[in-house]
């Protein structure tokens, strides 16, 4: 078969595109390496954490400084679980966003303020009653509880939110399933990648203000 000029300048793009390489400006390649320095790996606590694959978490859910309108103080923090984000308030009008995931339901979901009073490195965690009720065949062996470590579900920093002064049995923890950021999975408490819940322990001590918003109230 045979191609005349005017049907191989009509698919020449077409062939071009074929082998085209396409290629990141100068921005796109200092954003790409900036994620991929913040979610590397750290060498540096007790226990490993592994870099974050990029691939598997959406863009949206990466850590980063936004414009926020909020009447919360600098400090607080704030959960908006149907956007998926949690919101580091800042001054003038910003934020650090940080990718949430959170309870598979509504009503497992806490709701209103509360305090961070206690922190912690390395959790131990167990699961809660109503957590072995729900589903006692993943719980109920669990119900003695894991020591922190590589593979504890808290992952290496828990904050631990109260509400006069009692435990909500409600935290913001990091993850051993980042692909799951961004999206309804939790038994309410709330997820982030490690690195990320590493970065928001650091930045917020021990007294901080929690408000999580209900999940119809998403925020711009």
């Amino acid at each position: 078969m045979t191609i005349n000029r005017r049907g191989f300048v009509a698919a020449f793009p077409f062939v071009l595109a074929g082998c085209a390489t396409v290629r990141q400006s100068p921005a796109e390649s200092a954003i790409g390496s900036s994620y991929a320095s913040m979610y590397a790996a750290v060498d540096t606590e007790p226990f490993p954490v592994p870099a974050i694959d990029l691939r598997k978490v959406k863009p949206a859910f990466l850590r980063r400084e936004v414009a926020y309108r909020t009447d919360e103080w600098p400090g607080t923090i704030v959960v908006d679980p149907a956007a998926r984000y949690a919101y580091l308030v800042l001054e003038n009008g910003r934020a650090l966003r940080y990718g949430v995931g959170v309870g598979k339901e509504e009503a497992l979901n806490f709701r209103g303020e509360a305090t961070i009073a206690r922190k912690a490195e390395w959790p131990g965690w167990r699961p809660t009653l109503d957590m072995i009720k729900r589903d006692p065949k993943r719980y109920g062996p669990l119900k003695n509880g894991l020591p922190g470590g590589a593979g504890n579900p808290l992952g290496p920093r828990a904050l631990y939110l109260y509400r006069d002064g009692r435990d909500t049995y409600y935290r913001l923890h990091g993850t051993v399933e980042p692909w799951t950021i961004g999206t309804t999975v939790s038994s309410g408490c709330i997820r982030l990648l490690n690195q990320d819940i590493m970065d928001l322990y650091r930045r917020v001590p021990v007294g901080t203000k929690v408000v999580v918003l209900p999940a119809g109230a998403a925020t711009a």
